[in-house]
């Protein structure tokens, strides 16, 4: 990481010394030291590390321990960091020194399942697919689907608004989210939205905690949408293409036809052969790219034959239908295992922009421009539905080294510079579901502009007027 990116997490010199027996007296066995546990919150998934490690963790298990953890860092103005699952991109939940680390991932219960309204109210760290699994035996599903899934929670879920596979077609995270329960700054409790599908009573503070990544307050409790699953027939096409730029505009081609697939991802021949490796598949046998494409519900059908039809008019070599679940599921699989087979190649720098989807095909040929000019090689994978590409940065680690000790070059970030800058110009947008965090705050004003950064900063300033929340991450 280059000195321009290193941020302290403490908002200014902060005095810490005394938080740490406060909050043991107060919480107990709920409050670690320990170095594996503080060690931990220095990095998530995205290989960013703090400069150091926090004070302490409070692993809370109720609203009234996170609020009073916030009350005693609060009056010893010690910074706070939400913290979930800690598989975030982009750097938002690391805590380092001067800081207090506020887990929520052991709140981890299902609270409510009310299948008449079709909503569930859970506690932060229920893990996504577990709320799915325990509504899968009813017919239903919680849509929101990122690639973590397995390991994400939905409180991170919620304070990233992530995406998925399914989110062209279900929507992200932010139209799964009915209301929240928020501990604020200075250990208040703040309840938004409602129970019903519509409500627009006041400003949607739901939604602007949605995506705030820590900034504003600690999410405690959501209540989010049920889907009911989809009926009839699902319809899984895999299609391989002489080139990336062919199956984007093919995946662009499905979408002006007006059909709208529940899946839709592209990945290069890079990211096949990683995949291959990592798996032991021949997926990507003849260095081709690969477009995933499934649909579902009435329709589906159709869907298949069009998609398919289109698949085939744009330039793929090789079309396969399949209408068996296990198949379907055996494909998304690979796609979803994307992230590790990568982490075997080394240190890896998941980028993440996001374009209007006719100009997909174009993004593609600029990360290949962007390569060739670097002398960098950058797989690409895409959630093709709605534009959201993933180039990877891929830095080599010593054999025995540790690769959350890598730092990214500064040719890797100059190249990153090159990447967001391109995407902006076709209209798009630094992040399409992982979020600004630490790694993305230098680009911030570039894609909003001062005036809308200082808004930000004055709405931040609102709930958290002495600046504790996550600070040094986003603004």
């Amino acid at each position: 990481m280059t000195d321009q990116t290193l941020v302290t997490d403490a908002a200014g010199t902060r005095e810490s010394s005394g938080v740490v027996d406060d909050l043991v007296a107060a919480l107990g066995d709920r409050v670690s030291t320990e170095a594996a546990d503080l060690e931990r919150m220095r990095g998530d998934k995205s290989g960013w590390l703090s400069p150091g490690r926090c004070e302490a963790v409070v692993f809370a298990r109720s609203i009234e321990d996170v609020q009073s953890a916030v009350r005693i860092a609060a009056r010893h103005g010690v910074p706070i960091v939400p913290r979930g699952a800690g598989t975030g991109l982009a750097g938002a939940a690391t805590a380092g020194p001067g800081t207090v680390a506020i887990s929520v991932e052991r709140m981890d219960r299902i609270l409510e399942i009310d299948y008449d309204d079709e909503i569930a109210v859970v506690e932060p760290g229920v893990i996504n697919q577990a709320l799915s699994d325990a509504v899968a035996e009813r017919g239903y599903v919680f849509s929101p689907d990122p690639a973590s899934k397995a390991i994400s929670s939905i409180g991170g879920n919620i304070a990233t608004d992530a995406g998925g596979l399914l989110c062209a077609k279900y929507g992200v995270t932010r139209e799964a989210v009915l209301g929240l329960a928020v501990v604020l700054a200075d250990g208040t409790l703040l309840r938004t939205g409602r129970r019903t599908v519509k409500g627009v009573t006041g400003y949607d503070l739901t939604a602007l905690f949605t995506g705030s990544e820590g900034t504003l307050g600690i999410i405690v409790e959501a209540t989010v949408r049920l889907r009911p699953i989809a009926q009839g027939l699902v319809a899984t096409i895999g299609a391989f293409f002489p080139s990336t730029t062919a199956a984007a505009a093919a995946c662009s081609a499905i979408t002006a036809s007006g059909i709208r697939p529940a899946v839709m991802e592209l990945m290069d021949p890079l990211s096949v052969a990683a995949i291959d490796a990592y798996r032991g598949t021949a997926l990507g046998e003849g260095g081709q790219a690969f477009v995933l494409v499934q649909t579902d519900g009435a329709g589906s059908a159709e869907e298949a034959e069009i998609a398919s039809r289109l698949l085939v008019e744009g330039g793929a070599g090789r079309v396969d239908v399949t209408t068996d679940p296990v198949e379907g599921e055996r494909l998304l699989a690979i796609r979803r295992s994307m992230h590790p087979a990568m982490e075997t190649l080394g240190h890896v720098l998941i980028e993440d922009v996001c374009v209007p989807r006719s100009r997909l095909a174009e993004m593609f040929d600029e990360i290949a421009r962007i390569g060739a000019e670097t002398g960098l090689t950058i797989p690409v994978v895409a959630h093709a539905g709605d534009g959201n590409l993933h180039p990877n940065f891929v830095i080599p680690v010593e054999p025995g080294s540790d690769p959350g000790s890598v730092v990214v070059p500064d040719h890797v970030w100059a190249a990153a510079d090159l990447l967001f800058q391109a995407g902006m110009r076709l209209g798009g947008t630094l992040t399409g579901e992982h979020g600004v965090g630490v790694l993305k705050r230098r680009w911030l004003a570039d894609e909003l502009g001062e005036r809308s950064v200082e808004l930000q900063r004055g709405i931040k300033a609102v709930f958290d007027p002495d600046g504790l929340m996550n600070p040094g991450k986003v603004y």
